[in-house]
């Protein structure tokens, strides 16, 4: 079974992948693995640890302020000096 490799993205054919999966799998842990169908790439296989890493979700201002213990937190906030901020010229 032949699985041509670039870097780390290796490419296989739907029959092949079928014939040897375990050759597959072992490719995806150094690297995605595309399968095709009929030469144009139709799948892409993974370990789970490189989805989960994938799919996890940027956490938002709103998740850390949201932290258990925040509110305990001393956080103060200068005063900006006045002479930086001028009204601004709208006309």
């Amino acid at each position: 079974m032949s699985i041509s490799t670039i870097s780390t993205i290796s490419t296989i054919s739907s029959r092949k992948f079928n014939q040897d999966i375990g050759r597959a799998k072992k490719a995806a842990k150094k690297g995605p693995v595309i399968i095709t169908d009929r030469g144009r790439p139709a799948y892409i296989l993974l370990t789970i640890e490189k989805y989960q890493k994938l799919t996890e979700t940027q956490k938002s201002i709103l998740d850390f302020l949201a932290m258990p213990g925040l509110a305990d937190m001393d956080f103060d906030i200068p005063r900006l000096n006045d002479s930086l901020c001028e009204p601004a010229d709208l006309f």
